[in-house]
């Protein structure tokens, strides 16, 4: 199953189009239909997914995509990391398909707290971090402070029941 993009893409999507200069060398982690590494197309992209049915779908729109964990098959330094993460807390009803897509967690932050523990090993020194998340998905804050990093709003979007951000971390 593919996550297809939806606000939450669109948002980050619109940061990474800002972001993304010539030549830069961007990692997108998570790139499920590959909708960010497509706006990301003018810079050197990897992108990357656990899924393997999202890999072989990036791969045939001609963008260099690896399977991996995060960053398991990752052995170099980016620019910017792009991350749309599953960040919503387990929902006991969702079937299991789905919640690969969208569940960070338990209490749905378990994948950011993974994800900022080991991003400083592939960052560049002036690199950059393009997140998105949501209202739902708790102590976001503290969880970027916690691994040594700040960050900035630079759009939230209110939808049904959340609101949803996009961040800029940087060291």
């Amino acid at each position: 199953m593919i996550y297809e993009p939806a606000e939450d893409s669109y948002l980050l999507e619109e940061q990474v189009r800002k972001y993304v200069k010539k030549g830069m060398k961007v990692l997108d982690v998570g790139t499920g239909s590959g909708i960010q590494a497509e706006a990301a197309k003018e810079a050197k992209i990897l992108a990357l997914d656990i899924n393997q049915e999202c890999v072989d779908f990036v791969r045939k729109k001609g963008i260099n995509c690896v399977k991996s964990d995060l960053f398991e098959k990752i052995n170099e330094k980016f620019d910017l990391i792009i991350f749309n993460p599953p960040y919503l807390p387990e929902d006991e009803e969702e079937p299991e398909d789905s919640k690969l897509l969208t569940t960070g967690g338990k209490k749905g932050n378990e994948i950011l707290i993974r994800f900022f523990s080991q991003v400083k090993k592939y960052l560049n020194k002036d690199g950059k971090i393009l997140i998105v998340f949501s209202s739902l998905t708790p102590d976001v804050d503290k969880i970027i402070r916690k691994y040594g990093f700040k960050y900035k709003k630079l759009s939230e979007q209110k939808i049904p029941f959340e609101t949803l951000y996009v961040y800029l971390v940087e060291q």
